[in-house]
């Protein structure tokens, strides 16, 4: 049963079960709506770097951030078409663009679309991520064929503003309405390991389980990167890297109030071990995102992926769960 009227109390309830009982529970839910042991490989692409007016507190991309990244232009379509190409040869079934802006300007849409267009007929799933979207640019990816957008509200709606001053939840909230309201699949989650409490991520999961579920969750785990304000406040403290045992909860948690979304590991893989990657799999996460990167921070890497798929007996999907691939045919 998919249920959008969670309360907090019921979502705070499954976050204290005892840690074997609730990944059973989620692991059941799982394997009621998903394959068992199949995980989809996504390759993500920063199609524009650097330079972003937002002051996300976790990115190394915001133009307040002291990172030293160099800020770049949108890519050339026939070098984002080429990359695409190789993500699918590498085993990816689904291939996202992300661009470093607090919206897109109209004179950048008729590249998107072109790139959007392109890869799709490749037989990739295409998502893009690109900031804040009116109606009317969601109209316009919604025609090229996007299968997903992916807008992530972070946080919890209470810790949103300890994070981003810049705009706020509702705007998060009104991008996910357009691309809703346009037929494209959503894809939102957020971040964890940013020195929120247990609450927050309650609220968190609260807020993406009582809106219609999107399609894909991503949930990430903070890679602290010095010069960035979350990245300074944490460094050397405790609160820089969130528990394992609390992050596979959190995943578990997802997978129960969300049955029928994916739900991806995405930023933070590459410091986790194999072991909490098994349980994270165990616990209803069936998404990665494969490659040596993730926009500009450091990632798992092909071939240590295909390493752990072989020890744990997991296969990569062949086909995108929710792409309308009709333009490969």
């Amino acid at each position: 049963m998919i249920r959008t009227d969670w309360t907090r109390e019921e979502i705070a309830a499954l976050f204290d079960m005892p840690f074997l009982d609730l990944v059973y529970e989620a692991a059941s839910i799982h394997r009621a709506h998903h394959p068992r042991n199949e995980v989809q490989l996504s390759t993500l692409l920063s199609i524009k770097t650097g330079g972003c007016v937002e002051d996300c507190g976790y990115c190394n991309q915001s133009a307040s951030a002291e990172t030293g990244l160099k800020a770049t232009k949108l890519m050339d379509v026939r070098a984002v078409l080429q990359a695409a190409a190789q993500a699918k040869d590498n085993g990816s079934s689904r291939f996202c663009m992300g661009a470093a802006w607090r919206s897109p300007k109209d004179r950048d849409m008729p590249a998107i679309v072109e790139m959007v267009k392109g890869v799709r007929q490749m037989g990739l799933e295409t998502c893009m991520t690109l900031g804040m979207l009116s109606e009317t640019q969601a109209a316009q990816l919604a025609e090229a064929g996007l299968d997903y957008y992916n807008h992530n509200i972070d946080t919890s709606p209470e810790n949103y503003a300890n994070v981003i001053t810049t705009r706020t939840f509702e705007d998060r909230i009104e991008t996910l309405e357009n691309v809703r309201g346009a037929g494209i699949n959503v894809c939102s989650g957020g971040i964890v390991g940013m020195g929120e409490k247990r609450e927050d991520r309650v609220g968190f999961l609260h807020a993406l389980a009582t809106m219609p579920h999107p399609e894909s969750v991503p949930i990430n785990a903070l890679v602290p990167v010095k010069g960035t304000v979350l990245g300074d406040m944490l460094a050397d403290t405790p609160l820089a890297k969130i528990d394992e045992i609390e992050f596979v909860r959190t995943v578990a948690v997802a997978r129960i109030v969300m049955p029928l979304s994916m739900v991806r590991l995405s930023a933070g893989r590459e410091s986790m071990s194999d072991e909490t990657q098994a349980l994270c799999f165990m616990a209803g996460a069936n998404s990665i995102f494969t490659g040596d990167k993730l926009l500009t921070t450091g990632n798992a890497g092909d071939d240590k992926d295909s390493a752990l798929f072989a020890r744990l007996g997991v296969k990569a999907m062949d086909v995108a769960p929710h792409a309308h691939l009709e333009a490969a045919e």
